[in-house]
């Protein structure tokens, strides 16, 4: 099969690597002529692990390529996939759609052929009708039918969701349409992968509803984690013996300084406003919205706490800037609350992360990156843990009392143990939903 997709973001070029994968020939436009021209040096331009090594090995083979041609791309293709981004409107919270119908649009008038247009960027309820629209305005002799293929991509392992998914979801109106979507997933559906076909609506309310209830989990063990704190109950104990209820399960239990990241923030906003066009309240989903920003400013206090009260002359090393880890993504980040609330009290911040230096030199002004968990706790005041990355799970905390100023931790994600710290000779600790001690313990 011959497939084009339109954009390379995070969902296209992951996307079109592994359809390559497939075997399929795959070119992906996009109209940024230095991200092609750096596509086509073989340098991704995400951190992906693994994304690198997949890209040039199919580049290689031949079924892999690159333009900023579109019509060169959508020429003889039996599905042309848009995947430019939807990022959140501007005062309103809907989708912005703009770059979504343009690409329909452009599609529309390249089409030399039938062909399968695929959206599989995430859009609001209705949008693939109206792609149909914008592509029939466009060109009214365009044969063509509309797709619905929302992704269900976990940064950080990406690759392994596209290859190993838990279901493939596939909105379409017409057997053609269905035949061609099943031979482009057909590696899939031999290895025995869910393949679920719908109409156009409940592939686009699917992608939705699954990304609000994530994030519904990650707010609910949140507060249970603030409660934890009140009452005396471990939140790490707590998550667990729920988790192991099959009608809950262990995934998205985990108790920290709130969502963030390129979905969920964005999702629950749309979810939330689509709601509201159609006169019934996501009341759930706005909650959560609201709980996750007091999550991330409650941190803020968590930390004025274990420093006396006061960020003013302190040193914090903050570790982990990332959304979360093995990504490069910023997003919506919960360091983009707490990092600048730091600098803004009168602190020094030294920042830690393996992939987050190049976004966050521009979103976080004023801090000084370190390449070294180390060099940065040297004559530190107190530690913040702030992403999970593997390289903070195993510090030398003995070693961080020694060089630190005021050896004390706040375990924003729950990796270490309060006894080991407390053991190591750390002043003081606290952690989400869990007992600490020293300064800023009740």
């Amino acid at each position: 099969m011959k497939i084009a997709m339109i954009g390379t973001g995070y969902v296209g070029l992951v996307s079109g690597v592994c359809f390559s994968d497939f075997g399929h020939e795959v070119i992906c436009v996009d109209k940024d002529p230095r991200k092609i021209e750096m596509l086509e040096r073989g340098e991704v331009p995400i951190y992906e692990p693994g994304l690198e090594e997949l890209m040039a090995k199919n580049v290689n083979a031949g079924r892999l390529s690159f333009t900023g041609d579109l019509s060169k791309a959508v020429d003889g293709a039996d599905a042309v996939f848009i995947a430019v981004g939807t990022p959140t409107r501007r005062g309103d919270g809907h989708a912005d759609l703009t770059y979504v119908m343009t690409a329909a649009r452009e599609i529309a008038n390249a089409l030399t052929g039938y062909t399968v247009i695929v959206t599989k960027s995430t859009v609001p309820v209705g949008t693939n009708r109206k792609v149909a629209e914008e592509a029939a305005a466009a060109n009214p002799d365009a044969e063509f039918d509309i797709a619905s293929n929302p992704e269900f991509l976990r940064e950080g392992a990406a690759i392994d969701d596209f290859m190993r998914p838990d279901r493939v979801v596939v909105g379409v109106e017409s057997e053609r349409a269905q035949e061609v979507m099943g031979e482009i997933y057909r590696p899939l559906f031999l290895r025995e992968f869910p393949i679920v076909y719908t109409g156009l609506e409940s592939a686009e309310m699917i992608k939705y509803a699954a990304n609000a209830f994530l994030a519904t989990k990650i707010t609910f063990i949140n507060e249970i984690a603030n409660l934890c704190e009140r009452t005396g109950a471990d939140i790490k104990a707590v998550s667990k013996g729920m988790g192991l209820d099959g009608r809950i399960g262990n995934k998205f239990l985990h108790a920290g300084p709130g969502y963030g990241g390129s979905c969920f923030p964005k999702d629950t906003s749309a979810l939330a406003r689509i709601g509201q066009d159609y006169a019934v309240p996501m009341q759930i989903t706005e909650t959560v919205i609201t709980v996750n920003d007091q999550m991330k400013r409650r941190m803020i206090e968590k930390l004025r706490d274990i420093c006396d009260g006061s960020f003013n002359g302190k040193t914090v090393a903050v570790l982990g800037v990332t959304f979360k880890p093995n990504t490069d993504d910023m997003r919506e980040a919960p360091s983009l609350t707490i990092v600048p609330a730091l600098i803004g009290g009168g602190a020094t911040v030294r920042v830690v992360d393996p992939q987050g230096k190049r976004e966050g030199e521009e979103l976080l002004p004023g801090v000084q990156w370190v390449d070294d968990s180390y060099d940065a706790a040297a004559d530190a005041d107190v530690i913040v843990i702030l992403t999970e990355w593997n390289e903070f799970r195993a510090l030398d905390l003995e070693r961080l009392v020694k060089i630190m100023r005021s050896p004390r931790m706040a375990d924003l994600r729950n990796i270490y143990s309060p006894d080991d710290v407390e053991r190591a000779g750390f002043e003081a600790y606290c952690a989400v939903g869990r007992a600490g001690f020293g300064a800023g313990q009740d």
